[in-house]
């Protein structure tokens, strides 16, 4: 099998509406995205995360390679404005776990549709799982504090948040979205504040105002799609 074929089965099957989600976010980033004079770097990131969020809420194996892009990217422009957590996020645990979810989710893959197969938590897994998430923020952030890091906790909850969604993201658990849900909310807030400093970039915010909408349609995808019989541990 080639490159083209690979591609070609990678992008069938694509809904109406998902090819025009597709299309909107990507050319209402770079419109207003040139139109602000934002620097390529930025504009890349903001293009990448963008394309990867919205293929992994379809299920699409592909994902993984655009979010390896945009980790790279990403980790200097957080470096720039000073969110530590979010640059040791993106180096040290983004960019090796995307060569993990790649290789779990190409092993499960549903054949008629060529999209990953979706799967929810218990409700005792829910429970357990939140106060895991209230406990490890509050812990990360008062070690950002000491640091010196902007923003300290709500750089750790972007961060801690993100591991554990990334976690979910692997096992394809929908529950995913709901903590992706919260990411961005913070972080929209977070890149909002940082327009008025050194790391300021238009194109990040748009992307987390595009991750923010995506993952509240796509919680609703995968919960029509998923199933806890494909739970296994």
């Amino acid at each position: 099998m080639g490159l083209g074929y690979a591609l070609r089965k990678e992008f069938s099957g694509w809904k109406p509406w998902q090819v025009l989600w597709m299309a909107f976010s990507v050319v209402t980033i770079l419109a207003i995205s040139f139109y602000q004079r934002e620097s390529l770097i930025g504009i890349l990131a903001a293009v990448s995360g963008v394309i990867c969020v919205i293929l992994c809420g379809m299920g699409r194996v592909s994902s993984y390679i655009f979010g390896t892009v945009n980790t790279l990217l990403y980790a200097y422009i957080a470096y720039k404005a000073r969110y530590y957590g979010d640059v040791m996020l993106n180096l040290l645990y983004y960019f090796p776990t995307n060569l993990l979810g790649w290789y779990l989710w190409s092993r499960n893959l549903n054949d008629a549709t060529n999209a990953v197969i979706m799967k929810r938590m218990t409700l005792k897994q829910v429970f357990w799982l939140f106060l895991f998430c209230v406990a490890s923020v509050t812990a990360y952030g008062f070690f950002l504090q000491l640091i010196g890091g902007n923003l300290p906790f709500a750089d750790s909850m972007t961060t801690v948040l993100s591991v554990i969604a990334q976690i979910l993201m692997i096992k394809r658990f929908a529950e995913q979205w709901l903590i992706w849900i919260a990411v961005d909310i913070v972080s929209v807030i977070m890149w909002v504040i940082a327009l008025n400093g050194e790391g300021a970039s238009i194109a990040v915010l748009l992307m987390w105002i595009v991750f923010l909408v995506n993952a509240v349609i796509m919680f609703v995808n995968w919960l029509k799609h998923s199933s806890r019989e494909g739970y296994s541990g």
